[in-house]
């Protein structure tokens, strides 16, 4: 069973998702430049409401380069030097194959791991520490030898350095990473280059949003001045821009119950909560770009969701001939409906188990009235009463 969500969102002056020079992201799509936001964006900010969407601290999970660190602070609150466990740590991560920056104390790629990753390394140092700790005492005797041999020379930078891991490392390796209770890990997918053992495949697909609008960026020529400058001076202190958009999205993101349930080891009532939290957070997702200079906080104001059997359609081609009515959420509206409208006539509903929409601000042209809900209370209690009938 599969569920998705289809959200039209109008955010004002806003940046929320900057490109490498600054600028907001855009995407060319039906020959005119849209506004973008990406779909990495989407999820951290999906992903940090877990936890007030009815998570647990424990079963979300983080994306980091910094378990060593973190690992580093728990085996000094257990007693050890400082910056013995730093080497005992990052001697942990490479025997459990990780490459390691030993100078940056950083793993060579982000992990997304539980939030107990670090507690659980930490206990592998602490038991394995004799071990670790010569193993990190041969590598500084190494690297200081090298060091001694290339004195005068010029030093190449050292590449992260990792092991192959034994069998019983391995296992220690997997109660580490193990992702059978973390929601963010079950949900947006895991890949280990080195290692496809710890390989998730995601429960959930999020689309980057587009504008259903031609879209020009701008830019704001500001001026700041110095509060505390003699009133005899003129002029400002601080000069700059910064660019921005004004732009109503389309949004889609879609969750796989079937692959959640296996992600998640069929525990039922955490993958309920996890589809509830999903979908809540998903609604209330708002990226953090330039929001202190902006405040562009503004929900979506139509929703659809389709729960359905197999299969999926992302509705974007519905804003293909950009939408040009003076009211973009009242014609992204219609343009949305109307799309969905023609490929359930020409495909079918046979796989559609429930469809819900509501709108602040649009009529719903073409849903019969019990396919509209008049809250989102009401859509969302309809959405997870329609999974529980599986």
């Amino acid at each position: 069973m599969i569920i998705e969500l289809h959200l039209l969102q109008s955010f004002p002056v806003s940046n929320l998702n900057r490109d490498d020079v600054g600028q907001p992201k855009t995407a060319t799509f039906g020959g005119q430049l849209r506004g973008r936001i990406s779909s990495q964006s989407l999820k951290r900010s999906a992903r940090v409401l877990f936890t007030d969407r009815g998570l647990q601290a424990g079963e979300t999970g983080v994306r980091t380069k910094r378990l060593v660190s973190s690992a580093t602070r728990v085996l000094v609150d257990n007693g050890r030097d400082e910056a013995e466990a730093v080497a005992v740590a990052q001697a942990g991560l490479r025997a459990l194959g990780f490459g390691i920056d030993d100078k940056k104390q950083l793993t060579q790629y982000l992990l997304f791991v539980g939030n107990s990753a670090a507690e659980l390394l930490a206990a592998y140092c602490e038991r394995d520490w004799d071990r670790l700790s010569a193993d990190a005492a041969a590598r500084a005797k190494a690297a200081t030898k090298n060091s001694t041999t290339l004195k005068g020379e010029r030093q190449q930078e050292e590449k992260p350095s990792k092991a192959k891991p034994d069998k019983q490392t391995l296992t220690e390796a997997a109660r580490i990473l193990d992702a059978r209770r973390v929601v963010d890990v079950a949900l947006f997918g895991r890949m280990i280059a080195d290692n496809k053992d710890f390989n998730v495949d995601a429960a959930s697909q999020v689309a980057h949003a587009i504008s259903t609008h031609a879209v020009v960026n701008e830019y704001d020529y500001y001026t700041a001045v110095d509060d505390l400058k003699p009133q005899d001076e003129s002029g400002a202190d601080m000069i700059g821009t910064v660019d921005f958009n004004a732009a109503c999205y389309y949004r889609y993101a879609n969750l796989h119950l079937d692959q959640l349930a296996k992600n998640l080891d069929g525990d039922t009532d955490l993958i309920d909560r996890a589809t509830s939290a999903w979908l809540n957070a998903f609604i209330d997702a708002v990226p953090s770009g330039k929001q202190n200079s902006m405040a562009a906080l503004t929900p979506p104001e139509t929703l659809l969701v389709v729960v359905r059997d197999r299969g999926a359609w992302n509705l974007a081609n519905a804003f293909l001939r950009p939408v040009q009515d003076t009211d973009l959420m009242v014609g992204s509206t219609r343009a949305l409906l109307g799309h969905f409208g023609r490929l359930r006539h020409f495909y079918g509903n046979e796989d559609l188990r429930t469809v819900v929409a509501a709108s602040v601000t649009a009529d719903l042209d073409g849903l019969p009235a019990h396919e509209v809900a008049e809250t989102r209370d009401d859509l969302i209690a309809r959405t997870l009463a329609a999974t529980a009938k599986a």
